[in-house]
């Protein structure tokens, strides 16, 4: 839909120019939050006031305030009195509809501003043209400047939200988090954190402020067993978070005095527990978890014996579940992949050499990658009776583990779909090494979960 014939002057030619330079500017600013907005899009706004911008902000963060309302938050600021603002310039059509927020819509018209200048359409297609319909409607100026901004550019992984499987098929966005060793192991050496931990408290601090950012966090029966984790919301997170706990648990093996019942302590965003499991089972189990406060659910097995997680998904998205965190090993989070279940992954490599178990870097060639982030990360580190670092720098270590990875998950990986990516990197040895590791790279936080967390 182009509603440019809603003008009632043409824009001059040096005032295009402008606006999409400055449509440019926010576009590009915008993308930048990507990692923390996904699966919304990412949007600049600006305020103007007779061609001089008052007022800038972009999207920052899922479930927080869009950019339309924080810059105008933004122009309140400025000392422009409001009568004098006219136009408000936006990278994507505003939102006509109200979810974790109210309409941005209904915010423009609240506002008073005479003109709207989008550079882009919705792409949802029951959504699409919408709000600038609206805007219209009540009398504004709207104008659909194409070439300053480009979804495409901005915000590719919303146009894989928005594609008509996706909607047909409704399910959370997929956050999988873990941590790995230089050599791209999810287990350290057994001398090394006692053989359980690899990343620095900054990491950990990064998954509490992630954890406060989803709907639901995600683990396995395994994970509950080894670990006894709490999967609540602590500081620096937000704590006033209730993200569902949820355990994955085909055979009902959870124990009723597990610590994720354990009441709520302090300062501490705990969730609903619900449990997964096939139909039937061991009813007095059932009875006694439902006690201990869990909700559980029926799902039926896959051909391979284990929960369909499609059907999981699709549970979880009727239960209002938008975002997901899987924190899980890495059986759980391969099956994930193999399911093509994850959108987005956040890693930690930790300064640990070394290590047990499988590698995930075949799933991170950079083919796959969609977009990139790195963060520098300031820890202190587990360090084994031979060697300790304190040191902290860019990078991802898991090309080599890639080339030493089974051909069967390498051809599986190469098929899936395109991830967005975060690395953190706790090594500086590591970034030494990062132009001999262009296949696979990302920012993140994360790490298999401790007992404490």
């Amino acid at each position: 839909m182009d509603l440019s014939g809603t003008l009632s002057t043409p824009l001059h030619e040096e005032e295009a120019a402008w606006l999409r330079e400055l449509l440019a500017q926010l576009g590009q600013q915008a993308a930048e939050a990507r990692f923390d907005v996904a699966p919304n899009p990412c949007v600049g706004a600006a305020i103007l006031s007779d061609g001089v911008e008052i007022g800038r902000a972009i999207h920052e963060r899922w479930g927080g305030l869009h950019a339309e309302p924080r810059a105008l938050a933004a122009a309140e600021g400025s000392g422009v009195p409001r009568e004098r603002w006219d136009t408000i310039v936006i990278t994507l059509e505003p939102c006509s509809s109200i979810g974790k927020t109210g309409s941005c819509v209904d915010a423009i018209l609240a506002s008073g501003l005479r003109r709207v200048v989008v550079g882009g359409l919705d792409p949802d297609p029951r959504h699409r043209g919408r709000g600038l319909e609206l805007l219209s409607e009540a009398g504004l100026e709207v104008i659909h400047l194409r070439g300053g901004s480009y979804l495409e550019d901005v915000s590719p992984h919303f146009l894989r939200w928005t594609r008509p499987e996706r909607i047909r098929r409704r399910r959370p966005w997929t956050i999988a988090k873990w941590a790995q060793t230089r050599t791209g192991q999810l287990t350290p050496p057994e001398n090394v954190g006692e053989g359980r931990w690899i990343s620095g408290a900054a990491s950990l601090d990064r998954v509490q402020v992630l954890r406060g950012r989803v709907d639901a966090i995600v683990t396995g029966i395994g994970t509950v067993l080894r670990d006894d984790p709490r999967l609540t919301v602590r500081t620096p997170g937000n704590t006033e978070a209730r993200p569902l706990r949820v355990v994955l648990d085909t055979e009902l093996r959870m124990s009723p005095d597990a610590r994720l019942f354990a009441p709520a302590e302090a300062h501490e965003g705990a969730g609903e527990v619900h449990v997964f499991t096939r139909p039937g089972g061991d009813g007095a189990r059932r009875r006694a978890l439902e006690a201990a406060g869990a909700i559980l659910h029926a799902v039926r097995p896959g051909d391979d014996g284990r929960l369909s997680l499609r059907e999981v998904s699709g549970v979880l998205w009727e239960l209002g579940v938008r975002r997901t965190l899987l924190e899980a090993g890495p059986t759980m989070i391969e099956s994930f992949y193999a399911a093509e279940l994850i959108d987005q992954v956040a890693i930690t490599t930790g300064n640990v050499n070394g290590g047990r178990g499988p590698s995930l870097a075949a799933h991170l060639q950079l083919d796959r990658l969609e977009g990139i982030r790195r963060q520098e990360v300031a820890s202190s580190h587990w360090s084994s009776p031979t060697s300790c670092s304190s040191t902290a720098s860019r990078g991802f270590a898991g090309r080599r583990s890639a080339r030493t990875s089974g051909s069967r998950r390498s051809s599986r990986a190469a098929r899936a779909p395109r991830l967005v990516a975060e690395l953190h990197d706790d090594t500086r040895e590591t970034a030494k090494r990062a132009g001999l590791l262009a296949g696979s790279r990302a920012r993140g936080a994360s790490r298999p979960p401790p007992r404490g967390s």
